[in-house]
């Protein structure tokens, strides 16, 4: 017993060894930061620039004086404010609509009873496994045979309803809305519907706000679907018009890297407001008590 007691670590060295491990932590935590921002800021930067300057084998972080040019010429190789304008109305309306289709369909998972209900929800988590890619050549053919090819309608409308939005919000009404809630509300005389959307739905604010960021990113972010579906320039979303000038001679990278840092700005705007909701929705049900 002397020899464990010898051998158990003093005070001092138990301070000194938790304060070691934070100090790791925080160096690990800012490093990584470091590196997650520092291409939006070498992006920023190179957005000033001239080709010459970028390709350019010096490595410095000043500012160039290329940017009225690159503006400039950012306008001329593609119609930039019309693909924003294109991605602004694709990501804000699908989010909305998404908004509220989630928002039913997870809290009827979570609140009613139905024949089958357990399998339709494993079913529901079992398809969040497997790859978009794979479902491209189908999505198309729906898309051609509905006669919407080229048209805004057939990037947003078949992602409005997603499995992961149904299951953040079941699980949020699970966890964060009590039952005698709800019961009262029907002791009060107030429909389904009427539970839905003037009790329960003023409730889902994190979690509603967790589902818009996410939402207005992914669809802000889409790609390969607005590539299979839309084919006129001026239909383009702003990821297929920045990626339709990479092939032209003497790229003006210059210009694609600040319509690269301009296109970053919504999601920027998007998450400032919506931070502090999402992170309550993340966090909403892990204690209890």
């Amino acid at each position: 017993m002397k020899t464990l007691a010898f051998l158990k670590p003093s005070q001092e060295v138990t301070t000194f060894l938790t304060k070691a491990a934070m100090v790791l932590l925080a160096t690990v935590l800012i490093l990584s930061a470091i590196l997650t921002v520092f291409p939006f800021i070498w992006s920023a930067i190179l957005s000033t620039r001239d080709r010459s300057e970028i390709f350019s084998t010096t490595i410095s972080f000043a500012l160039g004086d290329s940017l009225a040019i690159n503006y400039q010429r950012l306008l001329e190789i593609m119609p930039f404010w019309q693909a924003m304008f294109n991605s602004i109305y694709v990501a804000f309306v699908g989010t909305t609509i998404s908004l509220l289709f989630c928002s039913m369909g997870g809290y009827a998972f979570a609140v009613f009873k139905f024949k089958g209900k357990s399998f339709l929800f494993a079913m529901l988590v079992g398809s969040m496994m497997i790859p978009p890619v794979l479902s491209l050549i189908p999505y198309f053919l729906i898309v051609q045979f509905l006669g919407l090819l080229d048209n805004h309608i057939a990037v947003w409308l078949p992602f409005t309803t997603t499995p992961f939005g149904i299951f953040l919000i079941r699980q949020h009404v699970v966890s964060s809305i009590p039952k005698e809630l709800l019961e009262a509300a029907k002791l009060d005389g107030a429909g389904e519907f009427r539970t839905y959307w003037s009790v329960v739905l003023p409730l889902m604010k994190p979690a509603l706000a967790t589902l818009a960021i996410v939402q207005f990113v992914f669809f802000w972010n889409m790609f390969m679907q607005p590539l299979v579906v839309l084919n006129s320039p001026d239909q383009y979303v702003i990821t297929q018009a920045l990626r339709s000038v990479q092939g032209i001679p003497n790229t003006p990278w210059g210009s694609v890297m600040l319509g690269t840092t301009i296109s970053l700005l919504p999601i920027l705007i998007t998450y400032v407001c919506a931070s502090k909701q999402m992170i309550s929705g993340l966090t909403s049900g892990a204690v209890k008590g």
